[in-house]
């Protein structure tokens, strides 16, 4: 049987979002060796290629150094559409950038003339995510970067038009930290649907930590209430894996996968190799989302069943 051995990639790949468009997986991080948006390639989720930078051109209002957590949406073949985290040279704070392009890995064209999101005075606003419902319509995620000014983080929601280019209505709050593991904060959201029922995942604490973690919620709405999971978190340091979080979450060959970056066991923080690329699978037991990781024992490809 093939199998693979986590990492699944040795580079530098922080804040990672996988996505499907036609017969190959694309993932984008946080920006990396120069790249803005780093894109890499894969045919099995296992076997990664970088393509080079999804956003070669920042927004002319944004500075360069601190473009984060981008994360894309396929509205038609032809039309991809990106939120990133960029320096607002205006308001001196990270706000969320949005940018179009024709093909999957870009590149990417900022869309509008600022930014779509930019709460400066509660610190700014950073890891936006969007979520297509059942229904198709269209939602972000993001939070306020509160722990950059000592205030809370909260995570929100609100419509999208469906072109994605456009906030519709008002922000709902939905969670903020307030669990130990947690710390000062919440970050990188993301919206799942499994059998009927609505999840929040995020992650939490310092990045540059082994305390960092990936948690859930339930939730009634895309807007709310949220429950937080009593097993929280879900992902933690283990093994070779420190500081596990900031995913993303597939489905391939009838299986759940998350994607997440961690760091090598005693280099939190360093600068390199950074925080590699994680694969994992994640199954439901009685509502319950349950993460079989992280893992560094030989396990078997995607697209094989147990």
């Amino acid at each position: 049987m093939t199998t693979f051995t986590n990492p699944v990639y040795t580079g530098d790949a922080p804040d990672p979002q996988a996505f499907r468009a036609g017969d190959a997986w694309y993932l984008v991080h946080t920006n990396a060796g120069g790249r803005n948006v780093p894109v890499l390639t894969s045919p099995d989720l296992v076997t990664w290629t970088p393509r080079g930078d999804a956003l070669p051109t920042l927004p002319d209002w944004a500075d360069g150094g601190k473009t984060w957590a981008p994360e894309v949406i396929a509205l038609a073949p032809d039309r991809f559409v990106m939120y990133v985290t960029v320096a607002d040279r205006a308001s001196g704070r990270q706000c969320v950038a949005v940018a179009v392009a024709a093909q999957p890995a870009g590149p990417y064209t900022a869309a509008g003339t600022g930014p779509l999101i930019c709460q400066a005075d509660l610190g700014g606003s950073i890891d936006a995510g969007p979520f297509r419902d059942t229904d198709g319509t269209l939602y972000l995620l993001w939070k306020n970067d509160g722990n950059a000014i000592g205030v809370d983080t909260w995570i929100y929601a609100q419509r999208l038009s469906p072109d994605g280019l456009t906030l519709v209505g008002a922000p709902a709050k939905l969670l903020k930290q307030t669990e130990p593991w947690e710390g000062r904060v919440v970050e990188g959201p993301f919206l799942w649907r499994n059998a009927g029922k609505l999840y929040l995942f995020y992650a939490a604490n310092a990045y540059d930590r082994a305390e960092y973690a990936e948690g859930y919620a339930v939730c009634d709405t895309p807007f709310g209430p949220c429950v937080k999971a009593p097993e929280n978190p879900v992902l933690a340091s283990r093994d070779k894996a420190s500081g596990p979080g900031h995913a993303s979450m597939v489905e391939h060959a009838g299986r759940t996968w998350l994607l997440y970056h961690a760091w090598p066991k005693g280099a939190e923080g360093a600068v390199s190799p950074g925080r590699q690329l994680w694969l994992d699978e994640v199954t439901w037991s009685d509502g319950r989302p349950v993460v079989h990781g992280p893992t560094s024992a030989p396990q078997p490809l995607p697209e094989e069943r147990r």
